[in-house]
């Protein structure tokens, strides 16, 4: 698993820049998805729907800052009650990882009555606060030596966890640095790098810490070490899971010049369409007054954007290499034709769509469509799977190809029937969630954002501020006209609005089974 890599940046996927062989090799020994969607383009919601196969209005965890509650049952769980050893190597955040206070607290939460810590109280009692969700706390992690995952988490019996991004991970990874550096933090950050030369791009530096020692490689080799050391006689679910190619960009060594910025082709929206929230950044950035050290979306030049673009080519090819060292090892293991092998995504990137960086509430398919490549070695499978398919619906393929029961609940469906190629139908729509909470980009309340894509269409609409957009993804796949106001279109917009109320219906939650008659 990688974090915040779009489809298109694959050779796989028709990149003709990026050098990704063993990223490839798997897609071309197995069945390649070209639209799995997210079920939500942040990073928290968006792994905790892959790992329950639950939208985030039903497992809970709606937004980035809401943990998925230690109650929620997972498909790593039900792997691990089938029998499975089941490890995490890397990124989980499926848990608040930085430490930090709410970025922004409702006014309503002002008149509600609170807990004995002051805590709002909530519509029921699980609170998600305490011991059982500071797993990932940086700050935790960094004060206290002993501070550990408590395990089994979330299904997952060995966890070796990595948190934050580029050369600033935390958690585990330090502690293993530092038994190779007297003073590893000496090697990290901005403040420690490598002259970068004329790269301007935000958020880049030139890490001083080696190519061994970074981040992909920690993960990539206890990866290796713990397939290499674990009970062959058991059947086994590992997930390598790379804080990268997510900003800050800082590939390391070779990786950092690998690619041209110069050789870079930019996106074929660069500065093209408008929006609210693009005239907003547009208009911040022309009067000099966008923060671009930030985790928001920002504009970028040319120049930025064809640098930035270079930079996550060589983040994503160093995690190629890696991938191709796991694959190795599993063939030295003689586990090879007896392992399925899954590549995926949390969600993209807008990496210079209409010149903005990063995500946001703007539900561009570079943001929210993600690859997906399924290696089974033991089946016949389709190469190519064009149909649309959700986020949500990994966990059950997963279980059912495990021959593991799925637990009542799980609104993904098996892409199993797809893989095999015993059917060519398997969702008319996708629905994506997004809560944002934060009042930012121009909006002066909170928005909840809500996204259908269909075969030819990208409908979005935004609440309360009332902004809606309808794109025609067949002659407009860069999206850049907005057809939702346009005449024309009328009777298009009432169809879809109508396709989008029975898809939200549809995805409301079955659970929790009555537990007798009334």
């Amino acid at each position: 698993m990688v974090d915040q890599a779009r489809a298109d940046f694959l050779g796989c996927y028709g990149n003709k820049d990026i050098k990704t062989p063993n990223i490839d090799k798997l897609a071309s020994c197995g069945t390649r998805f070209d639209r799995l969607y997210v079920a939500n383009p942040f990073c928290m919601p968006a792994r905790a729907a892959i790992m329950t196969g639950r939208m985030p209005s039903t497992n809970g965890a709606r937004t980035n800052g809401t943990p998925l509650s230690i109650q929620s049952r997972t498909f790593v769980g039900a792997l691990r009650e089938s029998g499975y050893d089941t490890a995490l190597i890397g990124k989980s955040h499926l848990q608040n990882m930085t430490g930090l206070p709410r970025a922004y607290t409702p006014s309503v939460v002002e008149k509600c009555s609170t807990d004995k810590d002051g805590y709002p109280d909530q519509p029921t009692r699980s609170v998600l606060t305490g011991d059982n969700y500071d797993n990932e706390n940086s700050i935790l992690w960094k004060k206290n030596e002993d501070h550990q995952v408590k395990t089994p988490y979330y299904g997952f019996d060995h966890v070796d966890l990595c948190t934050l991004h580029g050369d600033n991970v935390g958690a585990n990874y330090p502690r293993w640095l530092n038994s190779k550096h007297r003073n590893s933090e000496s090697l990290k950050g901005s403040k420690n790098a490598l002259d970068k030369g004329n790269i301007s791009t935000p958020q880049a530096w030139r890490t001083a810490v080696n190519e061994k020692e970074y981040p992909t490689a920690y993960i990539g080799q206890q990866t290796i070490d713990w397939i290499v050391t674990h009970d062959e006689e058991k059947p086994f679910f590992v997930q390598c899971s790379f804080p990268d190619p997510h900003h800050p960009f800082t590939p390391p060594g070779k990786y950092w010049d690998m690619y041209n910025p110069n050789e870079i082709e930019l996106p074929k929206s660069f500065n093209k369409g408008s929006s609210p929230i693009l005239d907003h950044l547009r208009n911040e950035h022309e009067n000099g007054i966008s923060n671009r050290e930030t985790t928001l979306p920002y504009v970028v030049n040319e120049k930025e954007a064809r640098e930035a673009i270079a930079l996550t080519y060589g983040m994503v090819s160093m995690i190629d290499d890696w991938i191709g060292n796991i694959v190795e090892t599993l063939k030295k293991c003689n586990l090879y034709k007896n392992t399925v092998i899954i590549f995926g995504s949390d969600h993209g990137d807008y990496m210079a769509d209409h010149g903005i960086m990063l995500k946001g509430p703007i539900h561009t398919q570079g943001l929210i469509r993600t690859p997906f490549i399924w290696s089974d070695p033991t089946s016949k499978t389709t190469a190519y799977v064009k149909g649309l398919c959700s986020g949500i619906d990994i966990a059950p393929t997963i279980l059912e190809r495990s021959s593991t029961p799925l637990y009542y609940g799980i609104q993904g469906k098996s892409l199993n029937s797809l893989i095999a190629e015993e059917t060519t139908t398997h969702r008319n729509e996708v629905l994506i969630e997004d809560d944002r909470e934060v009042i930012y980009l121009g909006f002066t309340e909170p928005q909840r954002v809500r996204t259908m894509v269909t075969k030819h269409h990208r409908m979005t609409l935004y609440h309360p501020s009332g902004h809606y957009e309808l794109f025609d993804l067949k002659n407009d796949p860069h999206e850049l006209e907005n057809i939702w106001d346009k005449p024309e279109y009328k009777k298009l917009t009432n169809v879809m609005t109508k396709r989008m109320l029975q898809l939200i219906c549809e995805m409301q939650d079955w659970s929790p089974l009555p537990t007798g008659r009334a």
